[in-house]
């Protein structure tokens, strides 16, 4: 993976072979941008399986300019990205056409989302004309980054609270009828075949509450980014829940990365996002 902020592309490799590579793709990239990018940092350490002949150390390739964060604008939405501290490559730029999306459908609603990390869904809901937004993450510093996201963009505006605590807690305990916009954007339950099941009880346990608390005409965007859980799969879990909590469900969206995470027809793994957007009666 290589996202690009500013005048820094940061790398992420996800296999060895690729990670072997890096010196040649970082000239590459410096090749095809030429003196657009300033700087490749290398982040793979959290993503590279094991290998016991290879000691990983996260830092710069190449680089001119010193920073390791930058204040970045998406569709017209500030963020703070820091991509030595921050997960992934400092921000997760593959929800950027399914985060305009919850802008469309947040005017006038009442939104939960969970697993908030720096808030772009909250950012975009608030941007959208929510009427209050609800962040839940147990990551104290990621609900800080969140409020911080939230100022940068609507200085004024009072109607977003950050909350840290666990999200399968809060939604177990979370009052009916309170929200009609929730958002389960959880981070990857699978990371490999052998979790396939835990992960998919996992969807099913968190969309099952969801479905049990939204109010009646109320909008639920749910997601996995397992890319050990086909889309099939997912689509049962959920499909599950929705039984489970005795809602009437219909689709409005089926959702997955951008073109930019193209996937290739031999690897149907590559196609790691899945997510759809719900009505509940």
């Amino acid at each position: 993976v290589v996202d690009i902020y500013g005048n820094t592309a940061v790398f992420q490799a996800h296999s060895v072979g690729m990670y072997l590579e890096r010196d040649v793709i970082c000239k590459t990239i410096k090749a095809i941008y030429g003196s657009r990018i300033t700087a490749v940092y290398d982040k793979s350490s959290a993503t590279l399986p094991y290998n016991e002949e290879i000691k990983v150390t996260d830092g710069y390739l190449f680089k001119k300019d010193n920073h390791s964060a930058l204040q970045v604008r998406e569709n017209g939405i500030l963020f703070d990205v820091n991509w030595v501290e921050g997960q992934k490559t400092g921000f997760f730029i593959d929800q950027r056409v399914n985060r305009n999306l919850v802008k469309y459908y947040s005017q006038g609603r009442t939104v939960l989302n969970t697993f908030c990390y720096t808030g772009g869904f909250s950012v975009y809901a608030l941007a959208g004309g929510a009427v209050s937004v609800d962040s839940v993450d147990s990551s104290g510093k990621a609900v800080e980054l969140c409020e911080k996201n939230v100022s940068l963009n609507f200085p004024e505006n009072d109607s977003h609270r950050g909350i840290t605590e666990d999200a399968f807690q809060f939604l177990r305990d979370m009052e009916s009828d309170k929200y009609d916009l929730i958002i389960l954007d959880p981070p990857a339950f699978a990371k490999h075949h052998k979790a396939r099941e835990n992960a998919l009880q996992g969807y099913k346990r968190i969309n099952v509450q969801a479905f049990r608390k939204i109010r009646a005409g109320g909008i639920l965007f749910t997601f996995s980014c397992s890319q050990a859980i086909s889309k099939e799969q997912f689509r049962m879990a959920v499909f599950s829940a929705a039984a489970i909590a005795g809602r009437n469900v219909r689709i409005l969206h089926q959702l997955t990365q951008p073109a930019d995470h193209p996937v290739n027809i031999y690897h149907p793994e590559g196609e790691y996002l899945k997510g759809m957007v719900l009505y509940v009666e």
